[in-house]
Parts: structure tokens; C-alpha cells; sequence
């Protein structure tokens, strides 16, 4: 497969997918968008990955390269097709680049939370074969409040509706990180935006036990990680 990547901050890779993407032989072309990277022709790409940021969806004034990524995420999903797998940012892409809204919630969630599958969860063809309760790390104060057109909801908790979901047959989008590698963490607490949010809402004692509690749930995010990566590869025709 060709995958092509869009970045938006250096330390918010694609993390263990790389990892995994690269043991199976496929050829990783990653965009740096926030660093003036261009968008190439979409056409030779098997499979697109959008990854997480601290930019808003709405920011277009701030950071004028989301207008072009929201017209190739739309053009890739509705007019190719083919398989979009968003984490976080790009789960809120996903949405508002096909007509869906995504706004502030109440209160951030960040850290460790659980979230359930939905009925549809259960009866997609990737996610039916994940756990039907699963701990997430969180870190992120937008959610999507309106899906778009054909969109079903896979999996959801009280904090936030829309933790991960469907459009048509090939887009996913989930609102948490399991593509997360040990260093992480540590690695987005020198981000300035990331790290308000976490002192905010587990404070900044809790924040330096984070590293430690993420730890043992490494493993678990891994197994869930290669169980989605072999679903995506299922998609591609």
C-alpha cells in the first residue's frame, strides 16, 4: 500500500501505526502540513491517515493550509472513496470536511477514560472485533456535535457522544489516541496548549503520574492498534 499522512505537529506522529505499516513493507508519505508542506495528487494513495493537533478545525485564519486539507479529505472520501482513518483532530476533520460540525465541549477530556461500542460499533466490520469496553487516553477539549451525512456512531462514553465513528463504508474517525508510543506523553506535556489542558483537568500533580498510569495500558492500545490496521487493509480493493 501507499499511505499517505497528514501531520500536523511534529511529535503527533502516527506513532505505533508506523511501526506497523513499515513491517508490512508499505510506503509511508508523510505531509507536514503546519511546517508548509503541500498536499500532492491524491490518485496513487491506497489509504489516508490524519493525525492529531492542537489547532482547531476552525482555525482557517490562524492556520490557512486546513482549507486545502478539508478539500482533500473531502475529495478523498467522496470522490476516491477510499479508506480515511482520522485519530483525534483528524477523527474532527473527518466530520466537518463532509458537512458534520464539531465544537468546544463543556469541560476537556484528558487522561485515562473508558468508552463503550454502540450497537453499530458491534456490528462493524472493524470494530466488532474490538473490546466492547476499552480504557482510551484522552486529550482533547473539541468533539463533533453534528455527524455528517451517513455516519453511524461506534463507540461513545458520557464525556463525549462521538468517540469514534463511521462515514459511508471506508472513513473512520476516532476522538482518543492509541497510536500513542512510552515517550508520548512526555512529549506532548512540552506542548504549551497540551499541557494547560491536562493541568486543567487533572491538575499538575496528576499530570506527572500520567506517564506511569499510561504505561500499563501500552500493551492493550498496541493489540487494538493491529486489530484497526488489519481492518483498514481488509478495505482496500
Amino acid at each position: 500500500m501507499k499511505i499517505l499522512i497528514f501531520q500536523h505537529l511534529a511529535c503527533e506522529t502516527a506513532g505505533i501505526f508506523i511501526e506497523l505499516w513499515t513491517a508490512d513493507g508499505h510506503s509511508l508519505h508523510v505531509i507536514a502540513l503546519d511546517e508548509g508542506d503541500q498536499i500532492p495528487p491524491l490518485e496513487s494513495y491506497d489509504l489516508l491517515a490524519v493525525m492529531g493537533g492542537p489547532m482547531d478545525v476552525w482555525q482557517e485564519a490562524e492556520h490557512p493550509w486546513l482549507i486545502a486539507e478539508k478539500a482533500a479529505i473531502k475529495h478523498w472520501v467522496q470522490t476516491l472513496n477510499r479508506p480515511y482513518f482520522g485519530i483525534c483532530l483528524g477523527h474532527q476533520l473527518l466530520a466537518v470536511s463532509l458537512g458534520g460540525e464539531a465544537r468546544p465541549m463543556p469541560r476537556s477530556e484528558v487522561g485515562l477514560t473508558q468508552i463503550s461500542q454502540t450497537g453499530a460499533g458491534r456490528s462493524d466490520p472493524i470494530f466488532a472485533h474490538l473490546p466492547a469496553e476499552m480504557t482510551t487516553l484522552q486529550w482533547h477539549g473539541v468533539e463533533v456535535t453534528t455527524l455528517p451525512a451517513d455516519t453511524v456512531v461506534l463507540a461513545s462514553n458520557t464525556a463525549c457522544a462521538v468517540q469514534a465513528m463511521r462515514v459511508g463504508r471506508h472513513a473512520y474517525g476516532v476522538q482518543y489516541h492509541l497510536e500513542i508510543l512510552p515517550s508520548t506523553v512526555i512529549d506532548w506535556q512540552t506542548i504549551q496548549e497540551y499541557r494547560a489542558a491536562l493541568h486543567a483537568v487533572i491538575g499538575a500533580d496528576a499530570a506527572q503520574t500520567l506517564e506511569a498510569e499510561v504505561a500499563p495500558h501500552l500493551p492493550e492500545f498496541r493489540r487494538i492498534a493491529v486489530q484497526i490496521n488489519q481492518g483498514l487493509k481488509a478495505l482496500i480493493v
